[in-house]
């Protein structure tokens, strides 16, 4: 197939950004032409010109950071109109979702602050997390609207400035690619190079994660022999510390019936505990309870380089609940190992950012696997369980919504089966590996083992429309199994029978979360390619 990247990049302006190096001699159309290399040219010339009208702009990187600027000045707006409108919500819904977006625009500025941050070359950041941050600003305000779609809340109003603040980042977006190009070239990862832990992890952080006995900095225990009795009070204590490197808080053996944050300030969290059939963090909150579904979530992480290790994290709304999040992750560089995550639709929101899965089970029905995160699963075990009549599985529905965005699911090296439940009445549900949540879904399933609950068609439209079937890509290379078969598979545009090592390799830890074209380094405890 070539250049994935470039193939799945068809707009008009990826050809303009490409040559831009030619940079336009002074002129008063100087600010028009370098809008025009944008996916949204007019309300650049319109904010630019309004930002400085004698500018003349004489570097892409220049013009990278006004359009960054722009964006975060935008999206300040997008978030006094939000705090202004509170008096407005005058209902339990208006007010949930409400509650939703006004701490996602403030994690839209946290994620545009960092991105203005990672241009200034002296700070050691790459383009990669310039994309992966703008990413996540453009993903959390599109879930604030899904929230109100969630309940129904028709007549709410987002704020007006939001379609700003969105043209401005996907304009960054597309502008930051030619940088992701030019430093992808400047560094080489092997393939077949093993880095057992992430590069942000110290030595002692490894052993942390490897060692049978962790040192805690606190331990909560339901029986009041630990420091605290739940785990979000534990998370409280660690928010308040002053400096922010690695703290483990160990929970031990016991059912914990409590909805948890990490908050996006509350970095370096280590969560440790007895085993996933031991340590259980557990709740119900459902769309059909009322919450959103991003605000269902019975764990929901924020902050940084987030580890778990042997936890389960469980919603137990049922299937007919509708959407219920068990855990929701938009922890950047973060991993979970040896965890379990149960629920049935929408069980796993992977959120935003980079994230890796190593040895966990997830439990699912419909689109139980789902956002916008760039993420991997390897050596996981994925159990559709028992959906409702009339209902098939969907294990994924990825949410990447713009072209450039640097996101997508990757399921390596595991296994799709049937949970207990579903196994009597297997040939009665269908079993899909994803369907398009969004026009640019993107999904790989690479030497992965898949029982005959999988169809033999493999993927499923949206709704049985022909929704994003030639934007998305849908991958599958070198599995096994009596569902692996690709005889059958959908004849869509953008589903590929990957035969070639090298294409398959974009989608490894190396490839999605790093990757050869434009990540620079690995950032998850595993083996990098395939």
């Amino acid at each position: 197939m070539g250049n994935i990247f470039l193939t799945l990049l068809l707009l008009p302006s990826i050809f303009s950004i490409a040559s831009s190096r030619r940079e336009p001699s002074p002129s008063s159309s100087n600010i028009g032409w370098w809008c025009n290399l944008t996916p949204h040219p007019e309300p650049c010339k319109h904010y630019i010109t309004h930002m400085n009208p004698h500018s003349t702009i004489k570097h892409k990187t220049e013009f990278r950071g006004m359009l960054v600027q722009l964006a975060l000045k935008q999206a300040l707006n997008m978030q006094r109109e939000a705090h202004d409108s509170q008096q407005n919500m005058v209902t339990d819904k208006h007010r949930t979702v409400h509650g939703d977006c006004l701490k996602l625009y403030e994690n839209t500025i946290f994620h545009l602050n960092r991105a203005i941050e990672s241009l200034d070359l002296k700070k050691g950041f790459s383009p990669v997390d310039t994309q992966t941050w703008l990413t996540t600003a453009l993903t959390n305000i599109r879930t604030c609207r899904t929230g109100a779609v969630d309940l129904n809340a028709q007549d709410f109003m987002v704020p007006t400035g939001s379609s700003n603040v969105t043209e401005m980042i996907r304009n960054s977006l597309a502008i930051n690619v030619d940088f992701l190009k030019q430093n992808a070239s400047k560094y080489h990862t092997s393939e077949t190079e093993e880095d057992v832990f992430p590069s942000w992890f110290s030595r002692h952080e490894r052993k942390l994660v490897q060692s049978s006995t962790v040192k805690p900095n606190l331990v909560v225990a339901k029986d009041g022999s630990g420091n605290y009795r739940t785990v979000q009070g534990a998370l409280n204590a660690a928010a308040k510390r002053r400096y922010k490197t690695r703290f483990v808080i160990n929970v031990k053996k016991g059912v914990y019936r409590e909805n948890i944050e990490v908050a996006v300030k509350n970095d370096n969290i280590m969560l440790v505990g007895d085993g996933m059939k031991n340590t259980i963090i557990t709740s119900g909150r459902s769309v059909q309870a009322g919450f959103t579904t991003y605000s269902s979530a019975t764990a929901g992480i924020d902050g940084l380089h987030f580890v778990a290790r042997d936890i389960t994290f469980q919603n137990t709304a049922g299937p007919q609940k509708g959407q219920a999040v068990a855990l929701r992750s938009a922890s950047d560089l973060s991993v979970f190992y040896r965890c379990a995550i149960l629920g049935y639709q929408d069980t796993l929101m992977v959120h935003a950012q980079r994230q890796f899965y190593r040895q966990c089970q997830i439990y699912g029905t419909v689109d139980f696997i789902f956002g916008n995160a760039a993420v991997v699963f390897q050596n996981c075990k994925i159990f559709a369980r028992k959906p409702l009549d009339g209902q098939a599985n969907m294990i994924t529905a990825q949410g990447r919504d713009d072209p450039f965005q640097n996101t997508g699911i990757t399921i390596h090296n595991s296994e799709i089966r049937a949970a207990p439940d579903l196994k009597p009445v297997v040939e009665k549900h269908n079993t899909f590996l994803g369907r398009p949540w969004q026009q640019y879904s993107r999904v790989v399933v690479l030497k992965t083992f898949m029982d005959t609950l999988v169809s033999p068609l493999g993927w499923s439209s949206w709704d049985g429309t022909d929704f994003a079937l030639d934007t998305l890509y849908y991958g599958e290379y070198g599995n096994s199994g009596p569902g692996s078969s690709v005889i059958n598979r959908v004849q869509w545009p953008g589903f590929h029978v990957i035969t070639s090592p090298a294409e398959a390799s974009r989608f490894t830890v190396n490839g999605l979360l790093t990757g050869s074209m434009w990540l620079r380094e690995t950032t998850v405890p595993f083996t990098s390619g395939l």
